[in-house]
């Protein structure tokens, strides 16, 4: 199969590209660079792979893009409700009319693979379905679902309602809530924390891409549906989270009255239609908070993390050793 990926050069790309590959597709990537990011280089040894740099909002561009492929996966996005919120007008254009630019543009046959959020569900009592009413309380969350709408009317796509990513990527992102937290305490020595009693759910990079993956497979028994793609065993309160990273990192940690949460996620989420269609997760919040602590000392005087010195926050094991 000839895959196109959008956004393939950022966070959730950079992982899923060479799962892609190993997976035996073809893969076209479309990715704007905004970030200066040269981390798809080791690719362009591989026949298999192929890059365009170039604006999704441009359509000459997408229509170069779309040529002779089977499936797109779109990640192209402004993602987050912070960086949506700064610029809501580039937030639409990207997040939404380029989406009903490639469904004009694409092949009836091309099939989709969305990246949507959780976000799309905005504040919810009790368990979390994909048949609770969708309503996005932030410019990303209305964005997205508008996208993802447009897709579903059309046919030929699977929505991934995605749950909060964490973990390492060649492409990092520190804004995600458990990498910000646990690089705040190895950085900073401390955490302030609102909202503590709030529960998110979560899922690791790695596992947002065996999703995509999976999907590529199983695209024919899946199309037309919207999937939540994470695990209730990653749903936690925002303490949990904390005391998970406090279990490895030496820091103060701090629960403030003050502060709010704009797309007000506070629930638990099903993942039982996504585990019906044979998928599950494999990666928990220990062993990413394990990845990022680990990780951490690459990014020592290359990064405004320089300051962490000899990394003291790492616990001693009983044998001296740290770990």
């Amino acid at each position: 199969m000839k895959v196109l990926v959008t956004g393939g050069a950022g966070y959730v790309g950079t992982v899923l590209v060479p799962q892609v590959l190993a997976a035996g597709h073809r893969v076209r990537v479309l990715d704007s660079l905004m970030y200066d990011q040269t981390i798809l280089m080791n690719h362009f040894l591989d026949p298999k792979f192929e890059f365009i740099r170039g604006d999704i909002r441009d359509s000459d561009c997408l229509k170069t893009a779309l040529k002779d492929v089977d499936c797109v996966i779109h990640l192209a996005a402004i993602v987050g409700a912070p960086a949506c919120s700064k610029n809501p007008e580039l937030a639409k254009e990207i997040n939404y009319d380029a989406v009903v630019q490639l469904d004009k543009l694409r092949n009836r046959s091309q099939k989709i693979i969305f990246a949507s959020t959780g976000s799309a569900y905005g504040a919810v009592e009790g368990i979390c379905t994909e048949d609770t009413p969708l309503n996005p309380l932030s410019v990303y969350g209305v964005t997205k679902t508008d996208a993802e709408k447009q897709l579903l009317d059309s046919g030929n796509v699977v929505v991934y309602r995605f749950a909060t990513g964490f973990g390492l990527s060649p492409r990092l992102r520190l804004d995600l809530l458990v990498n910000d937290f646990a690089f705040q305490a190895i950085k900073n020595g401390q955490l302030i924390v609102y909202e503590k009693g709030f529960k998110r759910t979560f899922v690791h990079v790695h596992d947002m891409s065996r999703a995509v993956v999976h999907a590529l497979g199983n695209f024919d028994n899946m199309a037309g549906n919207a999937f939540n793609v994470g695990s209730e065993e990653l749903n936690f309160t925002k303490e949990e989270v904390c005391l998970a990273i406090k279990r490895h990192v030496d820091y103060n940690l701090h629960f403030s009255e003050v502060g709010s949460d704009p797309d007000k996620r506070d629930y638990v989420v099903s993942y039982e239609k996504i585990r019906q269609a044979g998928f599950i997760t494999n990666i928990s919040l220990d062993q990413g908070v394990l990845e990022i602590i680990r990780g951490a000392v690459m990014l020592e005087d290359r990064t405004p993390f320089a300051n962490v010195g000899s990394f003291p926050w790492l616990k001693q094991t009983t044998n001296g050793r740290r770990r």
